[in-house]
């Protein structure tokens, strides 16, 4: 069943009754070895991850507005099966001579709209779910998820989501780096991070960068900086030109350890040039990055802002190219199994994406992915009990098709030693 999930979502499936497509296709079923099920089949699988007991512990929203739903014991297996396989494609990144030494961990929320019943208002005004995703950046891997209730805001308790983030990484990893919006500007996340048992664990110490969330008194901070501390470093294609310095900034709140030294403020000035404004009437935004790295401002912000290129693009991609953007139940669980299995089926394509695909093809987006892969013409014959595929499909395409199989073997005759054209061993 969750193989059929996979597959639907992969060929351009938004919901269940998609299924109906793939439905009666003999060619189909001889490559998958079964019939696809039907969508009551695939209704009830999806019904088997809902647990009223679990249901129930939402409290009132007269006595609490906004509430994280515990997962149900079916849907916490699901980040099991995710993290073993963001493993076992690091072993297929090292197995081809690309061992992976470097995690960075990109985290934010996203807004799945939903005209649903049981959908809540969340901050943009509509109706939906707001689920927290964290990003393997060097593997384009999805690590974690938290689904959450449209009203959640995204700085409530962002740490469950990267502990079990860093909790998928492989064992192979020298060093980690984790970034975030202002919504992971939280002290409990914070300081999970900077914690000194951070160092005895593999990867060692976790340096990160986060948004950090302007209080009057930090954006006092920022315009107290004299214009001669302010760098620039770049300048946007409308001459607005972005310039750091450093913040002298110790925020009221205490939540390092004893010993440990506060925290680093790296400030963001984008300046207008003169005689152009933004349009709340100034020339000058301000911004910052609280981290616990020392390399130079410039560098530091550069890399922070490399995060709007790889968890943003996982946003798009789940819920444009995939299923992840249509809820298909009224039940909390049942939507949150749904949603992981468009993480899945993402991780899966970025695998295949990433060992199999020429370099200029890997950055592909979902959309092309599926023309140079998975829609391609071809039929099916039986000769002499030997099952065999005929392509319509240019060279190619087929020799791209016969990496894939080289990387990821199906146990068939169709990948055997003969049938790719190389020696038998």
């Amino acid at each position: 069943m969750g193989e059929s999930l996979i597959l639907l979502q992969t060929v351009g499936g938004e919901c269940p009754e998609d299924i109906r497509l793939l439905s009666n296709d003999p060619c189909l079923e001889r490559g998958l070895g079964y019939r696809p099920p039907k969508v009551t089949a695939i209704r009830e699988f999806l019904e088997l991850f809902h647990d009223e007991d679990i249901a129930l512990l939402r409290p009132a929203r007269e006595i609490q507005k906004s509430f994280i739903m515990p997962s149900t014991e079916p849907v916490a297996a699901l980040q099991t099966v995710q993290a073993h396989l963001v493993r076992r494609i690091a072993h297929r990144y090292e197995q081809q001579g690309q061992a992976q030494s470097i995690a960075t961990v990109d985290q934010d929320a996203t807004i799945i709209e939903s005209h649903k019943k049981s959908a809540l208002h969340h901050y943009e005004g509509g109706r939906g779910y707001q689920p927290m995703v964290a990003v393997w950046a060097e593997t384009d891997l999805v690590l974690a998820d938290e689904f959450r209730d449209g009203n959640v805001p995204a700085r409530q308790e962002p740490l469950t989501c990267a502990q079990q983030a860093f909790a998928a990484l492989p064992t192979t990893i020298t060093a980690r780096y984790f970034r975030g919006d202002s919504a992971c500007h939280e002290n409990g996340l914070l300081s999970w991070l900077r914690h000194p048992d951070r160092a005895d664990e593999p990867g060692g110490v976790i340096g990160f960068a986060v948004s950090a969330f302007t209080s009057p008194e930090l954006s006092q901070a920022m315009k107290q900086i004299p214009d001669k501390q302010w760098r620039t470093f770049d300048t946007e294609p409308d001459g607005t030109l972005r310039q750091w310095a450093e913040i002298p900034f110790v925020p009221a709140e205490r939540y390092e350890q004893k010993e440990s030294r506060p925290l680093r403020y790296v400030g963001l000035r984008l300046l207008k040039p003169q005689g152009v404004l933004f349009a709340d009437g100034s020339d000058r935004h301000h911004h910052a990055v609280v981290t616990n790295r020392d390399i130079p401002g410039d560098k530091l912000l550069d890399w922070h802002r490399e995060k709007a290129g790889t968890v943003e693009h996982v946003h798009d991609e789940i819920k444009n190219a995939l299923g992840g953007g249509h809820m298909p139940s009224q039940r909390f669980a049942v939507n949150a199994a749904w949603f992981k299995f468009a993480l899945l089926s993402y991780n899966l394509a970025s695998a295949i994406k990433g060992l199999c695909f020429s370099p200029e093809e890997r950055t592909v987006r979902f959309k092309k992915y599926r023309l140079l892969l998975v829609h391609l013409s071809g039929r099916m014959n039986r000769n002499n009990c030997v099952m065999g595929l005929r392509l319509c499909a240019p060279p190619d395409a087929i020799k791209r098709m016969q990496r894939v199989w080289s990387v990821f073997p199906l146990k068939t005759h169709a990948t055997s030693a003969k049938a790719l054209g190389r020696p038998s061993p």
